[in-house]
């Protein structure tokens, strides 16, 4: 019983403390805008080409075949981005102005992230949005009675460096939220994976 009011309280800070998470965002402003990760569906249309329209998924390392423009990196690009390459590479096979390109995606399920350790429910998570450290713990239901929330790692892969990031979310729910800096919940990059000691 103990245990589920903890988790419950740990799981209402967490939304608590995220702007926008808890209640909607006011009309007219935004997230952050969302970039492309390998493991994503995106649906492209070349207005007026039904053949050009195709839904693709992100390769592992980030890159796409669409015919007549060939190989893209599109991997950290915002959807308005790969609009623009698109288009740049179907310039050579119209004689006029190139059909309007859209780039919509259809999936985000390359957003991921793996939380292992003392909490409710380890496991890897797509959430389909960008979620800081005391949300993405939140998600698996919070941490058991005895997580050391003093010593949580993000282990962070950056290229052919492993980063290690200590967090603690203790703070969090010290019961001040005014008091937390940044390092106390920073947002996760898609592959980072939280270790709950």
């Amino acid at each position: 019983m103990c245990t589920r009011l903890a988790a419950a309280a740990f799981i209402a800070l967490a939304l608590a403390s995220t702007p926008g998470a808890a209640q909607q965002a006011p009309a007219g402003s935004v997230g952050p805008a969302y970039r492309i990760h390998p493991g994503d569906e995106i649906e492209i249309m070349v207005w007026g080409d039904a053949r050009l329209q195709r839904t693709l998924r992100v390769l592992p390392d980030g890159t796409i075949a669409f015919p007549l423009a060939g190989q893209i990196t599109v991997g950290g690009q915002l959807p308005t981005d790969i609009e623009r390459i698109i288009t740049a590479g179907l310039r050579p096979q119209y004689r006029g102005a190139v059909p309007q390109v859209t780039v919509m995606v259809k999936n985000p399920s390359g957003y991921q992230f793996s939380v292992i350790g003392k909490v409710q429910k380890p496991g890897t998570f797509t959430p389909g949005r960008y979620v800081n450290a005391l949300e993405a713990v939140s998600i698996t239901g919070g941490p058991t009675q005895f997580a050391q929330l003093g010593n949580v790692v993000i282990v962070r892969n950056n290229g052919a460096r492993i980063n290690r990031l200590p967090v603690r979310l203790n703070r969090a729910l010290s019961g001040s939220v005014e008091q937390l800096g940044p390092w106390d919940v920073p947002p996760i990059v898609s592959g980072d994976t939280i270790i709950v000691p």
